[in-house]
């Protein structure tokens, strides 16, 4: 069993990753394996609508994301944090979320998923909201916690003050190990939902 982790954060062990290693030390204990991928200062491309992933099942930019699909392939279940800037995730994350979902062609049916926000102060509902809407229209189940799973500090190394979010993470990492059994049993004795061939409706007339 195995987690792909996206920090989003360009601040080396910064606050995000500070929320990671919570989330990591629970993994670590249960002997489930994970694979963090930084983003650092990657140049992530935005999507550019070219056309090219619907005909070779990959996007046409080689910076990460078709790596990325490998990785999340193999994967039972994704974590993806990001810093907040003006009320939204990271524009990297976005970019890289945007291309990785769309140009992949990997089943990410019952992958669970979760995400994590970090600000100095506001906007990390928002960010969070914006970040599990990626699970959510690929029918991967969501890990939750006891809060939302926002994380609070400026400088690097104020997130050890906000106790409750380290807590929060804590127990969305238990919870998605828990949910990530219970999809392996699942599948083991009843195999995924039935999949449905995808329709489109336009509301153009």
């Amino acid at each position: 069993m195995k987690v792909l982790i996206i920090n989003g954060s360009p601040r080396k062990d910064g606050n995000s990753a500070a929320l990671i290693k919570e989330a990591v030390g629970v993994f670590d204990k249960e002997g489930v394996g994970y694979e963090i991928f930084e983003i650092g200062g990657k140049a992530i491309r935005g999507c550019e609508a070219c056309g090219w992933c619907a005909k070779h099942g990959e996007c046409v930019f080689h910076d990460g994301v078709n790596e990325l699909a490998a990785r999340l392939e193999e994967c039972d279940g994704m974590i993806v944090v990001s810093p907040v800037y003006y009320g939204s995730a990271n524009g990297s994350v976005v970019s890289l979320l945007d291309r990785l979902f769309y140009s992949s062609r990997c089943d990410k049916r019952m992958k669970v998923g979760a995400a994590f926000a970090v600000a100095r102060r506001g906007g990390t509902t928002a960010a969070f909201d914006e970040l599990n809407k990626y699970f959510t229209i690929s029918q991967m189940p969501v890990a939750s916690g006891r809060y939302w799973n926002n994380g609070f500090g400026r400088a690097k190394g104020e997130i050890s003050d906000d106790v409750e979010g380290l807590q929060n993470a804590r127990i969305v990492a238990r919870n998605m190990v828990f949910l990530m059994r219970s999809v392996a049993l699942g599948k083991e004795k009843y195999g995924l939902p039935e999949k449905e061939e995808t329709v489109m409706t336009s509301f153009i007339k």
